[in-house]
């Protein structure tokens, strides 16, 4: 293994390990609040742009992951699925897009909402999570604090993605998003944001799970449609849980 793997690879563990020490509390809050939305019926939804949009989708719709997850989908911010590439980027600082996404959407008060922003600058999620709270929806926050402060907020309000948040998750990235340095390279790599608002999503759901579990509420659950069993399990799940899935459309 070269020097830069394990220097890469030490670094995502030291993130995790900051996760496990200082964001314990505000994980079982969010957890709290999932597991109240699943018990008294209640609809959620996750949001990320660009790159955040991966963990937001990595709860949604997979093995293991509480079938009632919705993916807040906004056209040319799911990843890197427009061209140009950097219109997804533009559309992050457009004005009152967030507040008429929301409306458009079957989500009403009661409901829960993850909003994901590595900076928490922009205009979209700090409008989307704002616009949330005003509508009477219970809003989590998975973002990074070396941002708030170091960088100006995009958004009209002054405000960031953490100061309107029912609970707020630290990812511990630092401003750049870049943990490996090269002489040759010319700017900082080795992104591990991906790895640290995945766990965090994935804490949340699964402490969550266990809340329900610990209530003796049966969790809606998805198995691998890759074992024996698992599809039939799937489409009945679905079935069972129609009125707050909005992927099976």
């Amino acid at each position: 293994m070269s020097e830069l793997v394990g220097r890469y690879l030490d670094a995502a563990v030291a993130h995790l390990e900051r996760i496990r020490a200082e964001e314990g509390e505000n994980i079982e809050a969010a957890a709290e609040l999932l597991a109240e939305a699943v018990e008294h019926g209640r609809r959620i939804f996750t949001y990320g742009a660009g790159h955040s949009s991966l963990a937001a989708q990595d709860v949604v719709y997979r093995a293991g992951g509480l079938v009632v997850m919705n993916l807040l989908n906004v056209p040319g911010m799911t990843g890197v699925n427009v061209m140009p590439a950097h219109l997804g980027s533009a559309l992050e600082r457009v004005s009152g897009l967030a507040t008429t996404t929301l409306d458009l959407t079957p989500a009403r008060s009661g409901d829960l909402l993850f909003v994901i922003s590595l900076s928490g600058r922009q205009v979209m999620p700090v409008e989307l999570a704002r616009h949330a709270r005003d509508r009477g929806l219970k809003v989590i926050g998975v973002t990074s604090l070396a941002y708030p402060g170091a960088v100006s907020s995009n958004d009209p309000s002054g405000t960031y993605l953490k100061d309107n948040c029912d609970v707020v998750l630290d990812s511990k990235i630092g401003l750049g998003d870049g943990e490996l340095d090269h002489p040759g390279a010319g700017a900082p790599f080795g992104s591990v944001s991906t790895i640290t608002t995945s766990a965090l999503m994935q804490s949340v759901t699964a402490s969550a799970i266990a809340k329900l579990a610990d209530r003796g509420i049966t969790p809606p659950l998805f198995r691998s449609g890759n074992v024996d069993g698992g599809t039939e399990w799937n489409n009945k799940v679905i079935a069972d849980n129609a009125d707050r899935i909005f992927y099976a459309w």
